[in-house]
C-alpha cells in the first residue's frame, strides 16, 4: 500500500474508488429493490454513444456520457410507464441502441473500437484531477438525492400502488432513481468500466442482503462492501499488474459468496435463539408473530 501511494495517479484513483464504493451500491439498494437489477447495465450501453459523441466533437466524453445517459435513463422510465413492452424489452432496445451508436459515433472518429478499450474496462492510468473533481461533484449529487428523498424512494420501491395511494409523486421519484443510477454510472467509469459498473451496483447490496433484516442497514453493509472491494481491488490490481474494473469485480463476488456462508450461519443462530426464547415462556400463546415489514420486502 506505501509504495502504492508514492504515485500522484494512484492517490487520486484510491479517491476516487472511495466514492465509487459509496454511491453505487446506495444507488444500487433502490434499483435491486425496484427489481432493475439490469438498469446500470443498459445505461452504461448508452453511455457508449454520449463518449462517441464526445470524442467526434472533441470535448468531454465525461460530459457527453453524463448528458445521454440521464437522457436514456428518462427515456426507459417514460418507455417503461406508456408503452405496452416490458421492462426487459426497453433496456434491451436501449442497450443494443447505445452500443451501436457508441462504436459508430467512435469510428468516424477514426479512434475505431480501441478508442473505447479504456471507458468499457476501466483504466487507473487514465484517470486525471480533474476526473476526480467531476467525480467528486456528481458523487455528492448523489448521496444528497439519497439523503433528502431516502424514505419516499424506500416507500415506492416497497410498493408503487402504496406510494401512489400516499400522495407520492411516482413518476417524478422513478425517473429520480433512473437518472440518479445513470450519473454513477458516469461516476464509475472511469475506473471500473462501463461494462462491470453495474456489477457494484448489484453485487455489494446481495452480499448485504445475506447479514442484514432492514433497509437502511442493508444499503449501510453495502456501502460498506462496495468501499471495501473497490480499495482493495484497486491495490490488487496494481500490486500484480491487473485490469482494475475486473479485479475490484471479482473481489466484490469473494465477498458475496463470503456472505452467503455467513449469512446462513447467522440465521441458523437466529432461529435456535427463537426456538429457545419460545421454550422459555418469552412469547404467550396468543402474542402475534414479529414480522420485520423491511426484511420480508428486502427477501421479495
Amino acid at each position: 500500500m506505501s509504495e502504492m501511494l508514492q504515485y500522484d495517479f494512484m492517490r487520486v484513483a484510491l479517491v476516487m474508488a472511495v466514492l465509487i464504493g459509496l454511491t453505487a451500491p446506495a444507488v444500487g439498494t433502490f434499483v435491486v429493490q425496484r427489481r432493475l437489477s439490469l438498469l446500470g447495465d443498459g445505461i452504461g450501453h448508452i453511455a457508449l454513444t454520449g463518449i462517441g459523441l464526445g470524442l467526434l466533437t472533441s470535448t468531454s466524453p465525461v460530459l457527453g456520457a453524463l448528458v445521454v445517459s440521464v437522457l436514456g435513463a428518462v427515456a426507459i422510465e417514460v418507455l417503461r410507464a406508456r408503452s405496452r413492452s416490458g421492462a426487459d424489452a426497453v433496456l434491451a432496445l436501449l442497450f443494443y441502441g447505445g452500443l451501436a451508436g457508441g462504436v459508430i459515433l467512435t469510428s468516424v472518429d477514426g479512434g475505431g473500437s480501441a478508442g473505447l478499450q479504456s471507458y468499457l474496462f476501466g483504466s487507473i492510468s487514465s484517470v486525471t484531477v480533474n476526473d476526480l473533481y467531476v467525480v467528486a461533484g456528481l458523487a455528492a449529487v448523489v448521496l444528497a438525492i439519497v439523503a433528502l428523498f431516502g424514505r419516499e424512494l424506500f416507500l415506492l420501491c416497497q410498493d408503487e400502488e402504496v406510494a401512489r395511494a400516499a400522495g407520492l409523486p411516482v413518476r417524478f421519484l422513478s425517473v429520480l432513481i433512473a437518472a440518479t443510477a445513470a450519473v454513477t454510472v458516469v461516476i464509475s467509469m472511469r475506473a471500473i468500466g462501463l461494462l462491470l459498473v453495474s456489477a457494484l451496483m448489484v453485487v455489494p447490496v446481495a452480499a448485504a442482503q445475506q447479514l442484514t433484516r432492514g433497509f437502511w442497514s442493508t444499503m449501510l453493509a453495502a456501502m460498506g462492501i462496495g468501499v471495501l472491494s473497490a480499495v482493495a481491488g484497486l491495490a490488487g490490481s496494481f500490486q500484480y499488474d491487473l485490469p482494475p474494473g475486473p479485479s475490484i469485480v471479482l473481489l466484490a463476488l469473494a465477498v458475496f459468496v463470503t456472505a452467503v456462508a455467513g449469512g446462513s450461519v447467522v440465521r441458523r443462530r437466529r432461529s435456535r435463539a427463537a426456538a429457545g426464547a419460545v421454550a422459555a415462556g418469552d412469547a404467550g400463546p396468543g402474542a402475534p408473530p414479529r414480522v420485520d415489514a423491511e426484511a420480508e420486502v428486502l427477501r421479495g
